[in-house]
């Protein structure tokens, strides 16, 4: 089994450098919970104003689980990957039908929820309960890898249980929940991504075997990610007066369930944008070239050109039928629109 060098000049650093956030100020299971799904492959500073006005509106896992999925998207609107949020609802339905609205208490409870992984898991049942298990998230693993030089691909299944075994055997012997956050602070803060770790500010680089051979900026070692998918689709702001054209993505797949603007595949001309609409009978009074913009998935990436297209009234009742007409001011309100269009939101 690896064996972690002694963390405890961790301690009196996390309690000197501890951003202040809010999440840390609550033992509510709920709310730490809400903050971990968020944090999940999202920046802290974007976070932030979601969480407050996530638990504004739905403060209790009693009004999650009863949410209606068009509010449940609003609210997550921006954040993406939004089968974050969906299976928050099915666990919190859970919540309520199995454990008496009473977030469960135990580890092995805790991972049965939909949505719930090893490191949820570890750290709500060490920050809401301190109960000795570690949050390994990427951050720890990072930092783990580091202080061990450890020369396996960091995210391979090996890798993350021997490294996990290594953070556990120390987080029983420190305050579970204060050393569970200090190596997520140490990690996020000081032992950064991308070969650029701050060394000179690392509690523990005496001890670090990465810093003391001069590796810790070629670790961890990960395995090359394949080359994502490219895609170009023309983004269309079709607009009736002060109405404008969207459609529900389908259930399934990429941005499920949410609203976007009607798309054409392939990056089109405004010619032949104009073509497309008049085989359906739609005439175009203005069509007007709006900025490139590109969108960056996991395993994809979207290339778009887009055209704001003013219609007559006439046209409104010839558009797809998957399209309807939606006022202006009542999408910032209403209906969730994925992050990818951000570039075009103005015009919407």
């Amino acid at each position: 089994m690896l064996h972690l060098p002694d963390l405890s000049p961790l301690l009196p650093w996390y309690e000197k450098n501890a951003r202040d956030l809010p999440w840390r100020h609550t033992r509510d299971p709920y709310r730490i919970w809400v903050s971990e799904i968020m944090l999940q492959q999202t920046r802290v500073e974007a976070v932030l104003p979601y969480y407050a006005r996530f638990l504004d509106t739905l403060p209790s896992i009693s009004a999650l689980a009863a949410a209606p999925e068009a509010q449940l998207l609003k609210l997550w609107e921006g954040l993406g990957y939004y089968s974050r949020v969906r299976n928050m609802q099915k666990a919190a339905r859970t919540v309520m039908e199995q454990h008496g609205g009473e977030f469960p208490a135990t580890f092995e409870d805790i991972l049965s929820l939909c949505g719930i992984g090893e490191y949820t898991a570890g750290a709500i049942a060490s920050f809401a309960f301190d109960l000795p298990y570690p949050a390994v998230d990427g951050n720890v693993l990072r930092v783990a890898a580091r202080l061990l030089c450890y020369q396996r691909d960091v995210l391979s299944s090996l890798a993350k249980k021997e490294l996990t075994a290594a953070v556990a055997a120390e987080v029983k012997k420190h305050p579970t929940a204060t050393l569970n956050q200090a190596l997520i602070e140490l990690g996020a803060t000081v032992c950064l991504p991308n070969g650029a770790p701050r060394c000179e500010k690392c509690p523990l680089k005496s001890s670090c075997a990465a810093h003391q051979n001069g590796l810790e900026a070629s670790l961890p070692v990960r395995k090359k990610p394949a080359a994502r998918k490219i895609e170009a689709r023309t983004v269309l702001i079709l607009r009736v007066g002060d109405r404008i054209a969207l459609r529900r993505r389908p259930d399934e797949g990429l941005l499920s369930g949410l609203y976007e603007p009607y798309c054409l595949s392939g990056n089109r001309t405004a010619k032949e944008v104009e073509s497309e609409l008049a085989a359906l009978g739609i005439s175009v009074l203005r069509i007007t070239p709006l900025e490139a913009a590109k969108h960056i998935f996991t395993h994809l990436e979207w290339h778009m050109t887009g055209f704001e297209v003013l219609l007559d009234d006439a046209s409104a009742g010839l558009l797809p039928q998957e399209l309807f007409l939606a006022p202006r001011e009542k999408i910032d309100k209403v209906f969730a629109l994925p992050s990818a269009y951000r570039a075009y939101r103005a015009f919407m």
